[in-house]
């Protein structure tokens, strides 16, 4: 008889200490995937109370499950880099599909029966039209643009970090937050830009800021 225990869920988080994002560049600053999502549960937090404070009405134990546990699936596949996770849409769709299937078997095999219905929900995918799955969308690029920015700023020459720089600073302009992307733009863009950088940050944005 094969006895299931929570046990394995708990040590494969280990995992995710060890998996590092945007892997294979040189970066200054190393990033874990665990440390990720701490952090994007941190931003939509703070997001989530400029919504509510603007009369949204949050969910709050579905953000907190959909910001914890969305790249835990990352334990499978590692992290792929943006530019081939988004060559086409075919390609998305197949890591996504891979991503669903390698989880589903995880949750078959490891979690206690009695637990896997709510395992099945909590590790979906959680982007998508809430309010909820918007902040996880936002919180998730916000990351990329401050790992991003944070490489420019002390002179890493690397064009992929002008790619994500921009690509997410596009997408987070983009998102259907009122409230949400107007702090961003007015507040937090405002104070990124008059750091002293090595890399001209201004001009980056500016870029984008012209095309939206």
């Amino acid at each position: 008889m094969i006895f299931i225990g929570i046990h394995q869920f708990f040590t494969s988080l280990n995992d995710l200490e060890r998996i590092i994002r945007c892997p294979g560049r040189f970066k200054f600053e190393e990033h874990n995937v665990a440390a990720h999502s701490w952090k994007v549960s941190q931003y939509a937090m703070f997001f989530a109370t400029l919504e509510e404070m603007n009369g949204a009405t949050v969910n709050w134990k579905a953000l907190y499950e959909k910001t914890i546990n969305h790249d835990f699936a990352e334990v499978f596949i590692g992290d792929i880099k943006t530019p081939v996770k988004h060559a086409s849409p075919e390609l998305k769709q197949m890591l996504a599909h891979v991503e669903e299937k390698m989880m589903e078997k995880f949750i078959i095999n490891e979690i206690p029966q009695e637990f896997q219905a709510v395992f099945f929900e909590r590790m979906k995918e959680g982007k998508d039209s809430t309010l909820e799955g918007r902040l996880l969308e936002f919180a998730d690029k916000l990351d990329q643009f401050y790992e991003a920015f944070a490489e420019l700023k002390r002179g890493n020459t690397d064009k992929e970090f002008v790619y994500m720089y921009q690509s997410a600073l596009s997408k987070l302009l983009a998102i259907p937050l009122d409230a949400t992307v107007h702090y961003f733009r007015t507040e937090i863009l405002k104070d990124a830009v008059k750091e002293k950088t090595h890399i001209d940050i201004q001009a980056l944005t500016n870029e984008v800021l012209t095309s939206t």
